[in-house]
């Protein structure tokens, strides 16, 4: 016994839907503790100089993604439950939940394009910071091992680049070549760092938006068969 006909086919669309969203969930939440744990973002945002960390923008956006992808994997098993046993309880409190992951998910969309170059800008500032410092504990006190020199070594090594731009790029390289410096990879590197940060984070966040507009996609489709199904199991005979 339970809904017929039209309605019948929604619920078992809304299930379909539910299971992509369940799904969908699974792939943001992996895709996020991916990029959480990216050996290249990771070497880079945890550095530190002289009490001063790498930008932590960018791990508070995979955080939040973290958290998304937890929520949609239960929400889309309290859709799907709710589906199947035609709950107009748990269908009711499914789509209160999906106007609030969509809520949010459109608040965050928009904070993202407003800010979506803010992490690149930070990270390569960071750089230039370190950069400035590397370059002259090493021009004046070659002798001395700086702090900075080390943190200089893991952007220069993990994104294998060479300076601010062009032309640091072939100075830090002569300066390497002379021994006054040990900071540019061992291979002939002439691409700068400022190109590889860009290229980094502007992937990834590219990576984000494309999930947060797929997901936003099915929770349309799911409210709309959520509140039709409800209606349908109120207006049933049965019930």
């Amino acid at each position: 016994m339970g809904v017929e006909g039209c309605t019948k086919c929604i619920k078992y669309m809304l299930f379909f839907f539910n299971f992509i969203f369940w799904l969908a969930g699974g792939v943001i939440l992996g895709v996020a503790l991916w990029l959480r744990h990216d050996p290249k973002t990771s070497n880079l945002l945890d550095l530190e100089l002289n009490g001063s960390h790498a930008p932590s923008t960018f791990y508070i956006s995979v955080h939040i993604l973290i958290a998304v992808g937890a929520v949609m994997m239960v929400v889309g098993f309290l859709g799907c439950y709710g589906a199947i046993q035609e709950s107009q309880c748990l269908l009711g409190t499914f789509f209160v939940c999906l106007v609030i992951l969509f809520a949010c998910e459109v608040a965050a969309g928009i904070w993202g394009f407003m800010h979506k170059d803010t992490v690149s800008k930070e990270m390569v500032n960071f750089y230039d910071n370190v950069y400035d410092q590397a370059m002259t504990a090493s021009l004046t006190e070659p002798d001395k091992q700086k702090a900075a020199v080390p943190v200089l070594k893991v952007f220069h090594e993990t994104l294998n680049c060479c300076g601010k731009g062009q032309g640091t790029s072939i100075l830090t390289q002569f300066t390497d070549i002379i021994g006054v410096t040990n900071l540019c990879p061992k291979s002939d590197v002439t691409i700068s760092c400022h190109q590889r940060i860009h290229e980094l984070f502007s992937d990834k966040i590219y990576l984000i938006g494309i999930a947060a507009l797929v997901v936003a996609v099915i929770m349309i489709f799911e409210m709309i068969f959520s509140m039709v199904l409800c209606c349908g199991i109120r207006n049933s005979p049965v019930y």
